[in-house]
């Protein structure tokens, strides 16, 4: 007897499975992590605007 196709069904069941297990468990920490601040996030975005000059110029330095 051929058993090949059981494996084709039981691999889907089995991740359907184990992706509704993990959702379960996941839930839980988005809702105790802090939220960051409107000047937290306004200094990030300067220090990331400042790495993209940056690396236009070293780009720009480096083509020409």
């Amino acid at each position: 007897m051929n058993w090949s196709w059981l494996i084709t069904l039981v691999c889907p069941l089995m991740m359907i499975i184990m992706m509704f297990g993990m959702r379960g468990g996941h839930g839980h920490g988005m809702h105790s992590r802090r939220q960051p601040k409107v000047e937290e996030l306004q200094q990030e975005l300067n220090e990331l605007k400042e790495q993209n000059e940056k690396m236009r110029a070293d780009i720009n330095s480096i083509t020409s």
